[in-house]
């Protein structure tokens, strides 16, 4: 296919199924998404290339960007990338999490409730706004409260897919705690839904994940009752 006289490698076939997809929400598999060789580039040229990009946009656009207030957005937006909202995606941001033993022989489930995190949704990178339910039940070791915080965020801060970043979480902490008991809701606002295409500012998006004793009712509805 031709485009601006130029060859371009995406077959015709690949753009008729974006358009078929249009704003449908997609999922494809529980990993994001990424190339193998995602970690052979070191975090400065990532941000070097991608400022280099976003120039580029932005004048595509008829942006001034000798005007004061442009002239840096480039190196932000790139910095931003790298380091803040998509820092989940490099393996080396992974929280460090130090387990300890269960010695109360706390037996009962621990729910940490309203977990305030920001993602970006990875169909149009704008923000996914919510919080997060997340119980375990102990099998022997505990875990620092401030780390399933921290689990949430790393999770986060990709682009992501709600459904996807749900079993992210859950899994990660069924590995870390050696425990098939676990639990995760989360209740978020999408701005590809409130800002733009159908522009509906009052919905909100529900998912969960429930393992082990919790997919037993009357496990479930306590933790259930303790996050309302």
């Amino acid at each position: 296919m031709k485009q601006n006289g130029t060859l371009s490698s995406t077959p015709l076939n690949v753009y008729s199924s974006i358009e078929e997809i249009g704003d449908e929400h997609v999922g494809t598999s529980y990993e994001t998404p990424m190339v193998p060789n995602a970690f052979d580039m070191d975090d400065d040229l990532k941000q070097e290339l991608i400022e280099k990009k976003f120039k580029e946009i932005m004048e595509i656009m008829g942006l001034d960007l000798s005007d004061d207030s442009l002239s840096g957005t480039p190196k932000r937006v790139a910095k931003m990338y790298i380091k803040e909202i998509f820092s989940g995606l490099s393996p080396a941001n992974k929280p460090k999490v130090t387990l300890f033993e269960n010695k109360y022989q706390y037996n009962e489930m621990l729910v940490e409730k309203n977990i305030t995190f920001h993602s970006n949704c990875e169909h149009h990178f704008v923000p996914i706004i919510g919080k997060a339910h997340v119980a375990y039940i102990s099998s022997g070791k505990v875990i620092g409260l401030s780390k399933i915080n921290r689990i949430v965020e790393y999770y986060a801060k990709r682009p992501q897919v709600q459904e996807r970043l749900t079993v992210q979480i859950a899994n990660e902490l069924k590995t870390l705690l050696d425990t098939e008991d676990v639990a995760v809701i989360i209740d978020a606002d999408h701005l590809c839904v409130q800002s733009r295409g159908v522009k509906d500012v009052n919905s909100s998006t529900v998912t969960a994940q429930f393992h082990g004793k919790f997919k037993e009712e009357a496990t479930r509805s306590e933790f259930l009752k303790y996050i309302k």
